[in-house]
């Protein structure tokens, strides 16, 4: 998928958070919008950029030298995903939400088994990749602050195929985000010691 094509993403974004009159959920905004899953939109381009974010993620961690500032951060953002993950997961359980594909009432929460809309938990892991990132390189190159296109895409696209509501995503995003500066904040990454050749113990970067 092309930089450009984020674009309508943006454009997007206001017609999907903007709260009609019958709007609900936690924060009176949730509601469901005509059902797109087409160009851009499409459920499977959705699922590619998430599944490479992560691959990302992860080949980054356990390639480059974690002793380089790009290493450093590929350790933070691998951090920022897996507690988010978790954090997610236990959300979904806990608030067991209906997605709009099953409803059209934004308040059906503690729904029971098989009920996972609230919070996203791929808005979350794209915001928790790219929020270290951001935090360590948007200072000195601000074009990497066009990584935030990224998780606001797949909001919107989310909320257009009908597979979360509105304030499903931007909890997962305020998840990841939460969690990513977290995660660059420390001194030493929480994962790193588990990888191939990262060392012995969790938290430390001495090899060994």
């Amino acid at each position: 998928m092309r930089p450009s094509a984020l674009v309508p993403a943006l454009f997007a974004l206001l017609a999907c958070f903007s709260a009609p009159v019958h709007a609900g959920g936690p924060f009176g905004i949730d509601h469901r919008i005509a059902y797109d899953d087409t160009g851009i939109w499409k459920r499977s381009y959705q699922k590619d950029l998430a599944f490479g974010m992560a691959l990302t993620t992860v080949g980054g961690a356990l390639f480059i030298d974690n002793d380089t500032r790009l290493g450093r951060t590929f350790d933070q953002s691998l951090d920022s995903v897996l507690f988010t993950a978790a954090a997610t997961t236990l959300g979904k359980y806990a608030f067991s939400r209906k997605r709009p594909n099953q409803t059209d009432d934004p308040n059906s929460f503690f729904s029971g088994h098989g009920n996972q809309s609230f919070p996203s938990g791929e808005v979350g892991e794209i915001s928790a990749i790219v929020t270290p990132f951001i935090a360590e390189y948007g200072h000195d190159h601000p074009a990497v602050w066009l990584l935030a296109a990224l998780p606001a895409y797949d909001a919107v696209a989310r909320v257009k195929t009908r597979g979360h509501w509105q304030s499903d995503v931007l909890a997962g995003a305020g998840i990841g985000v939460g969690l990513g500066i977290i995660a660059h904040r420390r001194e030493s990454p929480f994962f790193a010691g588990y990888l191939p050749g990262g060392g012995a113990m969790v938290g430390y970067k001495t090899k060994f």
